[in-house]
């Protein structure tokens, strides 16, 4: 079935490790990315429209047009299939296709038998995923160049829109840290030389300075605890 198809590139660590950096899985809808599966939507003539990131062992959507579910397991995943491939993948029909035909979203609800997807690749060559259209009807001509290039495109925007999300990111992120620094020095100017009241107010600024999901534990001990 699609567990001995799976490619490899799912689980390479330089993949999962470039997806983790954007920091996007199970995060909130986003206009921006709601706004490309829709528009890549009406230009295919396709129901549905998916961002789709291929994660170690499932597909999550960040947006989506014409399919409920949030996410599938990799045995639901066509995406997968589309981290092997320089371009857009086409599969004018899911029943046909060794990869797809077991595939439960095509011998069941909802149906699928058309898909067509174009690579999320990052500048550094790592494809987190799919910008995908599908329909509920076998598309022997597949989608038409001028469609292509239009999903192409789309897909590029998507990498755009993660590549805008996490620089926004980075830079509140700096934003933060660098006013609990400037709150610390002023804290330990203001102890006037206390070394207690100076130790702890560089403790509270480093802890103020790094980020809940990323901070430690942090053991402390006094000056007399430390001597023998």
């Amino acid at each position: 079935m699609n567990k001995v198809m799976q490619p490899d590139l799912v689980a390479e660590d330089a993949r999962l490790t470039a997806l983790a950096a954007f920091d996007i899985l199970d995060t909130p809808p986003e206009r921006g990315f709601d706004d490309i599966v829709n528009l890549a939507r009406r230009l295919c003539a396709a129901p549905v429209a998916l961002v789709s990131l291929v994660d170690r062992d499932r597909q999550w959507f960040k947006a989506r047009a014409g399919l409920p579910p949030c996410e599938t397991d990799l045995a639901r995943s066509v995406c997968k299939f589309v981290l092997a491939e320089p371009g857009v993948l086409q599969i004018a029909d899911l029943t046909c296709d060794p990869r797809t035909r077991e595939n439960p979203l095509v011998t069941g609800e909802p149906h699928l038998r058309f898909y067509a997807g174009a690579p999320l690749r990052t500048a550094e060559g790592q494809v987190l995923g799919s910008l995908c259209v599908i329909d509920h009807v076998p598309r022997p001509g597949g989608l038409d160049p001028e469609q292509i290039e239009d999903l192409e495109a789309l897909a590029r925007q998507v990498m755009d829109q993660l590549v805008l999300r996490r620089s926004l990111a980075d830079r509140d992120r700096a934003g933060r840290q660098g006013e609990a620094v400037s709150a610390t020095l002023a804290e330990v100017a203001a102890a006037g030389g206390d070394l207690d009241a100076s130790f702890r107010a560089v403790l509270a600024g480093a802890m103020r300075a790094v980020p809940a999901a990323e901070a430690g534990t942090v053991e402390c001990q006094t000056a007399s605890e430390r001597d023998p």
